[in-house]
């Protein structure tokens, strides 16, 4: 039985709906001045909603569509997407479709100049010369988020590259990777893997664990970005993801690679 009342007051839902559909449920209630809504599920795809109008005063029966790829688009379109469906823009501008990197295996990562990170850049220079030829590209999305070091701007942080460590694989524009700004490509790449976790024996490990733990005791279990120089290797179909946190080093992933290659 509904209770007389003012407002929408409450759904009541007879399953369990996926949170997408439900918070579509619920945008119709309120578009609509619902005063009160039962909702049945008929099939995977329909949904029959009996509603009792506030005014009006009648049962009205509403038959909802709903289309699985959009509702699911919504919560898990990252889950149905792959690394090829997105574009980025290169560090002089330019856009970059990623679908012209299928066959190939990627590594990105975020790098940034005043890091204690900051000389994983000649390691991962060093990868892309050995495996370029056999497919392997590095794209870097430089970063100011953590530490405020990437300040630079988009000509600066090049030349910073060019000049320091030689680097000659192609750079993005600078991005952000967490937070309501994140750049697609890393909203994607972070619902593909999580945290792997610090090595305690890297000489940065235990520093950056202790740090963290201070501003959240459960960071670790969030798959946000932690810091600089966080490292994703995508396989040639796009369907594997490995991440490496910033504490390994770029030799480290190199049996990752040739598993890949």
């Amino acid at each position: 039985m509904c209770e007389d009342g003012g407002r929408l007051s409450q759904l009541y839902l007879q399953f369990r709906p996926q949170r997408g559909r439900n918070a579509r449920i619920k945008q119709i209630a309120r578009d609509m001045n619902l005063f009160c809504i039962f909702v049945t599920k008929v099939t995977p795809n329909v949904i029959i909603i009996f509603t009792f109008m506030k005014k009006i005063r009648f049962i009205t029966l509403l038959v909802s569509v709903l289309c699985l790829a959009s509702c699911n688009s919504a919560k898990n379109g990252t889950n149905t997407a792959k690394i090829y469906d997105f574009t980025a823009t290169s560090n002089s501008g330019e856009e970059v479709d990623f679908a012209n990197f299928k066959g190939k295996v990627l590594l990105i990562v975020n790098p940034a100049s005043k890091c204690g990170f900051t000389p994983q850049y000649d390691g991962l220079e060093a990868l892309y010369e050995k495996y370029k030829d056999r497919g392997l590209v590095v794209v870097g999305f430089p970063c100011d988020q953590f530490g405020h070091q990437e300040p630079g701007s988009d000509e600066e942080i090049a030349e910073f590259c060019r000049l320091n460590h030689g680097v000659t694989f192609p750079l993005m524009s600078k991005i952000e990777v967490n937070g309501e700004n994140a750049h697609p490509i890393y909203v994607w790449l972070k619902s593909q893997a999580g945290f792997a976790g610090f090595n305690p024996e890297h000489r940065l490990g235990q520093l950056m664990d202790q740090m963290l733990s201070e501003q959240d005791p459960d960071y670790a279990k969030n798959p946000d970005i932690k810091w600089n120089f966080t490292k994703f290797l995508i396989s040639r179909d796009g369907t594997k993801v490995v991440r490496f946190e910033p504490t390994a080093e770029p030799e480290e992933m190199e049996a990752a690679i040739e598993e890949m290659l």
